[in-house]
């Protein structure tokens, strides 16, 4: 009866232990499943060798993605030689659609300054606007300088004063010329200017050097206002024009010839959208061909 009893023990253990063992591995295969997915094991592999980062890693490469930061040269910052020149002439483009008339004149004053070294072919024209910035000075911070705080303002105020000439007749005394006046051929020059600028700056290699590239923007922008003899002086200048990596050098000190390049690019663009809105509000206001 011991044996018997025994034995009908056995069995009811045995039939409780294949439950509970067939339980103890199902969830040893889903902890051992779980844990491949999670390290990045595949089930069929024999040694857990992780295809991926840890995943600590995971999680630091997980947030957003940030661009590099793009690092502004030198010369283009508040003390570089270009950043003195676009920054004046950027804060002359006002909200409204105007044009600030004293940042305009600080701008013309920085450009001056960075032109002056290029050689004798400049110092006609800095010599010239010069003259005119502080023309327009006097005004702008002279007794009336209500009326000259912007282009739109002058021409008005000129305008209702009967100070503006007729078009095409130049004043007796030039020092006496209209504000008006006076803007138009800084605007001109400053055509110049940028179309200088941004032709050196896009140059190819081998192709026409600074002189002449300068050359065809005084053509094209200042020669048909000026007498013949001032145009065959400028042609005789441009043949000692600095060369392209002298205008570099001045521009951004220091950087490697594509970074230049790119920052007189820059600043060519810079003066681009000054002369566009300066020229949209001269021909809105009839006062194009004042000179």
């Amino acid at each position: 009866m011991g044996v018997a009893l025994l034995t009908q023990v056995s069995r009811r253990c045995f039939r409780h232990a294949i439950p509970l063992a067939v339980l103890s591995l199902l969830l040893l295969y889903l902890c051992a499943r779980s844990f491949r997915v999670v390290s990045g094991c595949r089930s069929w592999a024999r040694s857990c060798n992780p295809e991926g980062p840890p995943p600590v890693q995971v999680r630091r490469q997980s947030g957003p993605l940030e661009a590099p930061k793009w690092k502004e040269p030198p010369c283009e910052g508040p003390q570089g030689v270009l950043g003195r020149v676009m920054e004046p002439f950027r804060a002359s483009l006002n909200p409204e659609g105007d044009v600030a008339l004293s940042q305009y004149l600080a701008g013309w004053r920085a450009l001056v300054r960075f032109l002056t070294p290029l050689g004798s072919i400049f110092a006609f024209a800095t010599d010239e606007a010069s003259a005119k910035v502080t023309a327009l000075e006097a005004r702008v911070h002279g007794p009336e300088a209500a009326h000259y705080s912007s282009l739109a303002a002058m021409a008005a105020w000129e305008r209702r004063a009967g100070l503006l000439e007729r078009p095409g007749v130049a004043p007796r005394d030039p020092a006496r010329s209209s504000g008006s006046r006076t803007l138009l051929l800084l605007h001109r020059a400053l055509r110049w200017s940028q179309l200088c600028l941004h032709r050196v700056a896009a140059a190819t290699p081998g192709g026409p050097d600074a002189g002449v590239q300068c050359g065809d923007a005084y053509r094209t922008a200042l020669a048909p206002h000026h007498p013949w003899l001032v145009r065959q002086a400028a042609r005789l200048a441009f043949l000692a024009f600095p060369g392209r990596g002298r205008w570099l050098g001045l521009a951004c000190p220091g950087a490697g010839e594509a970074e230049a390049r790119a920052a007189l690019a820059r600043a060519a663009a810079t003066l681009e959208a000054v002369y566009n809105r300066t020229q949209g509000l001269l021909a809105e206001r009839g006062l194009l061909g004042l000179a």
